[in-house]
């Protein structure tokens, strides 16, 4: 098994090369997504993510590859003001 380094959430992760940002994302908050990046049980996920500072729609995060050195950062929405 080949791994990278990222940094997600400030924090240095090690990863098997070729993991896509969906599996990526889907590992940390415990939901199954489909090709499409939606949740399999049709809950809404209310996550974002940037991948080197650049927020990576949805619809992107099944072909988006994950490399050596990458910064991740995944934010949940919360209600309130």
């Amino acid at each position: 098994m080949t791994s990278i380094s990222i940094i997600f959430n400030s924090q240095q992760v090690q990863l098997e090369a070729g993991t896509s940002l969906r599996e990526f994302i889907s590992a940390q908050i415990g939901k199954e997504l489909d090709a499409d990046s939606k949740a399999v049980d049709g809950s809404k996920l209310g996550v974002a993510a940037a991948v080197n500072g650049a927020v990576i729609p949805r619809s992107s995060w099944n072909s988006k590859a994950l490399e050596d050195g990458h910064s991740i950062e995944l934010v949940t929405a919360a209600q309130g003001g």
